[in-house]
């Protein structure tokens, strides 16, 4: 019997996981979305800076 409960148990928290699953897919997707921009912009705010690093770099080299 006890196993029984124990298995029933299992079934349960499975299917409300699953039903937060569901009903967060929504906020998940936006999320995803929002933190592919975030990332994108961040990138390419140092591919800027790491630009600029070299550009600088190579100056003082060409004026020594």
């Amino acid at each position: 019997m006890k196993a029984f409960f124990i298995g029933l148990l299992f079934v349960i928290m499975v299917a409300i996981f699953a039903g937060l699953g569901f009903m967060l897919y929504p906020f998940i997707i936006v999320l995803a979305l929002f933190s592919r921009v975030i990332i994108s912009l961040l990138l390419v705010a140092f591919t800027i800076w790491l630009l600029g690093k070299f550009i600088i770099l190579v100056w003082e080299k060409l004026r020594k």
